[in-house]
């Protein structure tokens, strides 16, 4: 079991709960992107329905219908970065179209967004007129590729259907989903969690479990409270002090740390069949989710430039205020400067260092995050901070890559668990990080 996840030390502990019969009803896995809590959360699902010895090849039927994400006994819940993996995974398998491994993942790929809309959320959803035919055509694509012999079929034949895959998906993902959990589908899946199981075990997996107004938090803290006997009910989150602290003391945690670059190469070789080109990546960017970001349309997330426009903007400010005040700029706002500038030029953004200006035009090009989550924003900007201090060897660099980090924080709670909109949480992080880019380390840490 769990021969899948490569590189995190979370699923030994995984393994002996569940050797030594310890495993709790209710888990958190929490980590950085890209570290593999969705895959564990998945493989540990199979292992709990398993009717054999839990071994990844198991052939049992339950973890058959697993693998392909088609078990009675799965419900997903949450949002993710559904449009970069599949692409990386349609890649992978036009590359190795005669290999039933890549075939699978693009397969698995595609059901991780289809769950989503499960019969059982989506009974009396008013989306569901809108989308069912782009459903039916999602679930027809899948049968038609589930039943095609890809090893022996024309290549061209093979992209086209692929590429009706692709954007039978991005209907989906712009039409169908949205930044948030809704409340409708915590009490659905609550409902659905104390029906009896079809096989051994039921499983529920929240991903992003952080992205939920108050409602729907409130309704997920009652399951958690008397979670059905037959049923594990799993989180995932990037950062645990996001959830509410009731439903924190529910749950048992499970670390996912960031994986080496070794690690993330062996990733990418073992699972997409690929080898890294890093030359193609973006700098700053973790080497995993760079890659898969290059199979996005554009060729590259479109959260980034946007990022790089509010480093650079927040750069510009702070050099501006310093100036004002009769004192030099901080040498990290120079380098943060000239190192992101370039992107947001190729981008075509405007300068300016007007904090309502800066976060009318992040919200308006990022759809007000309805698509993409503003943890992602946040998370590709701290990158962005973390690839300076990295590389520079002005130690007080560290130093601020602690305070982007703790003012990022303070902005995701105010967001995800205060509900403070997303403008003024946004505004507030950069006025706050102009101030402490404006005066010494030793004057912020007091």
């Amino acid at each position: 079991m769990f021969e899948n996840i490569i590189e995190q030390g979370a699923v030994l502990q995984l393994k002996d709960d569940i050797l030594y019969r310890r495993l709790a009803p209710s888990m958190l896995f929490y980590g950085p992107s890209e570290s593999g809590k969705g895959s564990s959360a998945l493989e540990l699902a199979r292992v709990l329905s398993c009717g054999g010895d839990a071994e990844w090849k198991c052939g049992c039927p339950a973890c058959e219908k697993h693998r392909y994400l088609q078990h009675a006994d799965l419900l997903m819940l949450g949002s993710r970065s559904f449009s970069a993996e599949i692409a990386a995974c349609c890649s992978a398998f036009l590359r190795n179209p005669a290999m039933e491994g890549t075939k699978k993942l693009f397969i698995r790929s595609l059901r991780k967004l289809q769950i989503r809309f499960s019969p059982v959320l989506m009974e009396d959803d008013p989306k569901l007129g809108k989308l069912s035919s782009t459903l039916q055509s999602l679930e027809e694509g899948l049968s038609d590729l589930w039943l095609a012999n890809t090893a022996e079929a024309d290549k061209t034949s093979l992209e086209k259907q692929c590429a009706v895959l692709i954007k039978t998906v991005q209907t989906l993902i712009e039409d169908g989903l949205g930044s948030t959990i809704p409340i409708d589908h915590v009490r659905k899946a609550a409902y659905w969690c104390r029906l009896a199981p079809s096989g051994k075990r039921k499983t529920l997996i929240i991903e992003n479990a952080e992205n939920m107004r108050d409602e729907a938090r409130n309704s997920l803290l009652k399951l958690l409270e008397e979670p059905p006997g037959a049923v594990s009910i799993i989180l995932t989150s990037q950062r645990r002090e996001a959830l509410m602290p009731t439903i924190l003391s529910r749950l048992r945690p499970y670390r996912f740390l960031k994986r080496s670059e070794k690690g993330e190469k062996e990733v990418i070789r073992r699972v997409f069949q690929d080898v890294v080109k890093e030359e193609s990546l973006t700098e700053g960017r973790p080497l995993l989710s760079a890659y898969l970001d290059s199979f996005l349309p554009a060729g590259k997330e479109k959260l980034y430039p946007l990022a790089a426009w509010f480093i650079v903007s927040l750069a510009r400010a702070s050099a501006a205020l310093a100036k004002k005040n009769g004192t030099e700029a901080s040498q990290i706002v120079t380098v943060l400067g000239q190192r992101y500038a370039p992107i947001a030029n190729e981008a075509g953004f405007e300068r300016s260092v007007d904090a309502t200006v800066i976060v009318k035009t992040i919200l308006e090009k990022s759809s007000n995050f309805e698509n993409d989550s503003i943890s992602r924003f946040f998370e590709i900007c701290l990158d962005m901070v973390c690839a300076v201090s990295r590389t520079a060897e002005n130690p007080q660099f560290i130093a601020y890559r602690d305070i982007f980090r703790k003012r990022i924080n303070e902005t995701e709670t105010a967001v995800n668990i205060l509900n403070i909109s997303s403008a003024l949480a946004l505004e507030g992080l950069f006025y706050n990080l102009k101030k402490d880019m404006d005066q010494p380390c030793r004057d912020i840490y007091g």
